[in-house]
């Protein structure tokens, strides 16, 4: 199964996300062997699983957290518990590499994430980036990795619009598969329809993370079409 997500970060108001999602599932056409997972900002997730519910789109279509708390329930103002989700998105982006550079998110923490991810039955997506990944995917160990996804994105690439040569990619890819061999790994780093497909080439890429390149519904619909037809 092919897999390409669409992260928004920290972008749109609530009206911008409801056009995006309309026009998006006007341009969008579901393909066999492909998961399309998106990605809005916490307050934008119900708004989001309604519409998709709506207009029967919930089965091609799924919906991620961009972050979870460390904690479950409990005393901890402004967090995120994974079971307040639970019912809304079926994925969840953990150790992106914005999270750990500007919010000092460990290697812990986001195990920590992982094991309350595993435990609300939602996949985790987790982010990993060089020269680091040993260390990072080290940290998840002791946590039940079934359903993990591994996102690589190198923080020189993420928000720079300088994407990592894909063969520079396709090196570290190799060296994450060694260290956890037979997960799905999606490439993220300065996506845009016009570089998508070199990276789709590289041996052990399930698929593609897509940041500031997904703000745009079709540009994003057009992704989706190059990856369904790479898979």
């Amino acid at each position: 199964m092919a897999i390409v997500l669409a992260n928004w970060k920290s972008h749109k108001t609530l009206s911008e996300a409801e056009a995006w999602m309309k026009t998006f599932c006007q341009l969008y056409h579901p393909e066999s062997g492909l998961e399309v997972i998106i990605a809005p900002s916490f307050p934008y997730l119900v708004l989001m699983w309604q519409m998709l519910q709506k207009i029967g789109a919930d089965q091609h279509i799924k919906l991620a957290a961009q972050d979870l708390s460390s904690f479950p329930f409990g005393p901890y103002t402004g967090a995120v518990a994974a079971d307040m989700v639970s019912d809304l998105a079926e994925y969840a982006i953990l150790g992106h590499s914005e999270r750990r550079r500007y919010f000092h998110e460990t290697n812990q923490d986001v195990a920590n994430k992982l094991s309350e991810a595993v435990a609300a039955g939602i996949k985790p997506i987790v982010c990993v980036d060089e020269p680091y990944a040993r260390a990072q995917i080290a940290a998840l160990n002791d946590v039940e990795l079934n359903d993990l996804i591994i996102g690589y994105g190198p923080a020189e690439a993420i928000g720079g619009n300088i994407p990592q040569r894909p063969e520079k990619a396709g090196a570290v890819i190799e060296e994450i598969l060694e260290i956890i061999p037979d997960k799905p790994i999606l490439y993220g780093g300065s996506m845009n329809k016009d570089n998508a497909a070199d990276y789709l080439r590289i041996a052990g890429v399930t698929g593609l993370m897509v940041g500031a390149a997904s703000l745009d519904p079709s540009e994003f619909a057009d992704i989706c079409k190059i990856v369904a037809s790479a898979s």
